[in-house]
């Protein structure tokens, strides 16, 4: 009887265990799911033209739009708040931002489409002031689209890149960074990763990244290889993060010429220690490197 009352004893605390850590593992799964971000994404190729019918001799503005958005993230209302997040940054519109995705793609196109039609009438009369012959540079051209860069539990980084043409000797291009603390679920900004009175060491840092990058021993050196003027190259709250360090993006014109394209600089966490906020964001997120 001794026993059996062991084995029932030790059977019972088998079984409670196996319950404990299943209900420790569904949990662990729902607080996973809800964390977890979905994405969708609307994709839209269209040819505008800018006279009443669509003839290929004659101009046309060519779109495409590739939006990726969350679809699915822990509740209905925080939803709502990324995908604002999400489309606001897009389009860099805040009223487009209170649109749902599919409605704030719809409404850009339609804004691009009248804005490029517009130009019809000074099309006839370039036209016939080059005297017949086709003005070229009424065939447009935009690009827009994101990406998801970096993602944990509480942090998420993408940028959007967009370009066109709209006349003139060339193109553009630029790509602006979001990075969304994923708790508060806001856009993070240079003030909430680094110390108050940041702005002049970290500028030095850019600084540094860039010389090494173009190989050089002193800063006024760099206006050799292209840049504009050291002033002009400062932090500019176009970032995103991630294992590395933070990467910095500068457009065209910003601090170098169109011919130069997007300036990139990765400054290490290593070299940022001594401004970044202590337990802040940063070393949240990422563990130190040597």
């Amino acid at each position: 009887m001794k026993t059996k009352k062991i084995i029932i004893t030790v059977l019972w605390l088998l079984s409670l265990a196996a319950l404990i850590s299943s209900i420790s593992s569904c949990h662990g799964g729902r607080r996973g799911n809800e964390n977890r971000i979905v994405f969708d994404s609307i994709v839209t190729i269209q040819q505008i033209p800018l006279l009443h019918a669509l003839d290929s001799t004659l101009p046309y503005a060519d779109v495409h739009v590739s939006f990726t958005y969350p679809v699915k993230f822990r509740d209905t209302t925080q939803l709502t708040r990324l995908q604002q997040i999400f489309t606001g940054t897009f389009f860099g519109d805040t009223e487009l931002g209170m649109l749902t995705p599919e409605i704030a793609v719809d409404s850009y196109l339609r804004n691009y489409s009248e804005r490029y039609k517009s130009l019809s009438n000074t099309y006839y009369e370039d036209k016939a002031r080059i005297e017949g012959s086709m003005p070229m540079w009424y065939w447009y051209y935009m690009n827009l689209n994101n990406k998801i860069l970096f993602q944990n539990d509480s942090l998420l980084s993408y940028a959007v890149e967009y370009s066109d043409y709209e006349g003139g000797a060339h193109g553009s291009y630029r790509i602006t960074y979001t990075n969304v603390d994923l708790n508060r679920l806001v856009t993070l900004s240079e003030e909430d990763l680094f110390v108050p009175g940041y702005y002049k060491p970290l500028t030095e840092k850019i600084v540094r990244q860039l010389m090494q990058a173009y190989q050089v021993s002193e800063p006024d050196s760099l206006l050799e290889k292209g840049f504009f003027t050291i002033e002009d190259i400062v932090p500019n709250n176009n970032f995103r993060l991630d294992e590395e360090g933070i990467h910095y993006a500068y457009n065209q014109y910003e601090i170098a010429p169109y011919a130069m394209g997007v300036i990139s600089v990765t400054v290490p966490y290593t070299d940022l220690e001594d401004i970044l906020i202590p337990e802040g964001i940063v070393s949240r997120n990422f563990s130190k490197r040597e």
